[in-house]
C-alpha cells in the first residue's frame, strides 16, 4: 500500500476542512451520495445536491440545514436524459451564484442488468452508458471552467471492482465503469500540468446501498459497511490533504 493509500484510508477529517469550498454531488438523494453530502456540509462546504428525484435532495437539504451546516444549493437532474446543453446552463447558473467549483464528486450511477450480454437489452445498454459515462462527461466538460476558477479543486470519480476487470454478467455497468476509469485517467493526465485541478477514481467496494441489494438480492446487508464508513478516503481526496495525488484510484475498502 502506498502512502497515499494508507493516508487516504485512514483520513481524519480536521472541522473546518471544507469551510468556504463549493462542492458538487451527483447522486445525491441518497446512499453514498447522500452520506457523502451530509459530511462535506459537515466539515463547512457548501454542497450542490444533484439528482434525479426532487424529494429525496429536499430531504438531505433539509437535513443539512437541521445539522447547522451551510445552505446547500439543490439541482434537480434526469441525468438519464440531460444533454449537454442541460449542463452547460447548469454551470453558467452556478457561475453566477458561486464563481467557481471546488470539487466534484460523481456518485451517481445506474447498475442496469445483470444478464449475459447476448440477452441485454439495447435500451437498458444506452441508459447505463448515458448516466454512468456520457453524462459524467458532458457535466465535467461543462463544469471545467468553475472547476479552473478554483485555487485548489478536485474532480473524484466513482468505479468499480467490475470496471477494472470484466466480469461474466454485469455487462453495461461493467463497461461502463471500466470507461470512467479511463475518463478519469485522461483528464487527469490532461490537467496535471496545466491546472490545479485533481483527478482520481474511488471503487467503493461492498457497501449497504439500494444499488447492491439489487445486485446481490440474497446478501445479508447487515455485513455490509455502511455508506458513513467507507467516507474518509472521500473526504480525503475531494480536500487539500490530497494536493498533488492525481491519476490515481483507490479501493474504499482494499481486501
Amino acid at each position: 500500500m502506498t502512502d497515499f493509500q494508507n493516508d487516504a484510508l485512514h483520513y481524519q477529517c480536521p472541522e473546518d476542512t471544507f469551510t468556504d469550498r463549493i462542492i458538487l454531488v451527483t447522486g445525491a438523494g441518497a446512499g453514498i451520495g447522500r452520506a457523502a453530502a451530509l459530511a462535506l456540509a459537515a466539515h463547512g462546504a457548501t454542497v450542490i445536491l444533484l439528482g434525479r428525484t426532487q424529494s429525496k435532495l429536499e430531504a438531505v437539504y433539509d437535513e443539512i440545514k437541521a445539522a447547522g451546516g451551510p445552505e446547500p444549493a439543490l439541482a434537480p437532474v434526469n441525468m438519464a436524459v440531460a444533454r449537454p446543453e442541460d449542463y452547460r446552463e447548469l454551470a453558467a447558473l452556478f457561475e453566477r451564484e458561486f464563481g467557481r467549483l471546488d470539487g466534484i464528486l460523481h456518485n451517481a450511477s445506474v447498475l442496469g442488468d445483470i444478464t449475459p450480454l447476448a440477452r441485454y437489452d439495447a435500451g437498458t445498454w444506452d441508459t447505463v452508458m448515458q448516466v454512468n459515462v456520457n453524462s459524467a462527461f458532458y457535466l465535467t466538460q461543462a463544469m471545467l471552467p468553475l472547476l479552473q476558477a478554483s485555487e485548489d479543486a478536485a474532480v473524484l470519480f466513482t468505479s468499480s471492482s467490475v470496471g477494472r476487470k470484466g466480469r461474466a454478467f454485469w455487462g453495461a455497468y461493467a463497461v461502463s465503469k471500466a470507461a470512467t476509469e479511463n475518463l478519469a485517467q485522461t483528464l487527469a493526465e490532461e490537467l496535471e500540468n496545466t491546472s490545479a485541478i485533481r483527478v482520481n477514481t474511488i471503487n467503493p467496494g461492498a457497501t449497504r446501498t439500494d444499488m447492491r441489494a439489487s445486485a446481490y438480492p440474497g446478501e445479508d446487508p447487515m455485513t455490509l459497511k455502511t455508506p458513513q464508513q467507507i467516507l474518509p478516503p472521500y473526504l480525503y481526496l475531494l480536500g487539500p490533504a490530497s494536493r498533488g495525488v492525481t491519476g490515481q484510484s483507490l479501493d474504499a475498502q482494499p481486501k
